[in-house]
């Protein structure tokens, strides 16, 4: 059967990473998490000091670092220069920088060309914020998932408890308004909705269901594409 690419884009804590993890596993493709890239190298900009508006000492530095996306029976594991990071791409320090590392062309640049490259053979779920209208505006499936922030808040606060941080419900609410409100407006490939992408409100839908969704859409594209190809 042929392997199609597959974009999953939406803002913080609509539930994309998890969606496309198991829809990865569903269909034996490969899972990309575009956004813990940019959180890698965020890591690696407050590692070393670097003020967030030094935008040519970024830049060096995401050319200079090296991000693999391993997965293991039951993760994702995100290493930085030969060094598990995954845990620690997850802090609040971290969450609070992305935006400013990520908003830089140059930085995107480098990450962009990296994911069309996993990309290139087909086969995978690529996540994000600008998979379908910029790092792969071809995708074969194109899905933009939204929900309310205060179902956001609760599950970022959740995700936070399992790494042993504890947070504020109503300050997550304020800082996804103002990473929303960051990721729209930034020159860089902003975030946006796709033309031809298909929304999937997740407020009120279980893991479960947004997976058999995006599945059920993904299986008809293959068996369409089979058919012509008969």
């Amino acid at each position: 059967m042929r392997k199609i690419v597959i974009a999953i884009d939406g803002p913080a804590a609509s539930g994309k990473s998890t969606t496309a993890k198991y829809v990865a596993e569903r269909l034996g493709y490969l899972h990309i998490d575009t956004g813990a890239m940019y959180r890698a190298i965020t890591l690696r900009v407050l590692e070393e000091g670097i003020p967030l508006d030094d935008e040519k000492r970024i830049r060096e530095l995401a050319e200079r670092c090296e991000i693999q996306l391993v997965r293991t029976p039951d993760s994702l594991r995100v290493y930085l220069d030969g060094r598990d990071v995954t845990k620690e791409i997850r802090t609040p320090a971290v969450t609070r920088a992305v935006s400013a590392v990520s908003s830089y062309q140059a930085v995107r640049d480098v990450l962009v060309r990296e994911q069309r490259r996993m990309a290139a053979e087909g086969g995978v779920v690529l996540e994000g914020r600008d998979i379908g209208t910029t790092v792969l505006p071809q995708a074969d499936l194109k899905v933009f998932m939204v929900a309310g922030v205060r179902e956001r808040a609760r599950r970022r606060r959740k995700e936070l408890e399992q790494l042993g941080v504890q947070t504020d419900e109503v300050m997550l609410a304020k800082e996804l308004e103002e990473r929303d409100r960051l990721d729209a407006t930034r020159t860089a490939s902003p975030l946006q909705k796709a033309p031809d992408a298909v929304e999937l409100d997740t407020s009120n839908l279980t893991i479960e269901q947004q997976v058999e969704i995006v599945v059920r859409m993904a299986k008809e594209i293959i068996h369409n594409k089979n058919e012509r190809n008969d």
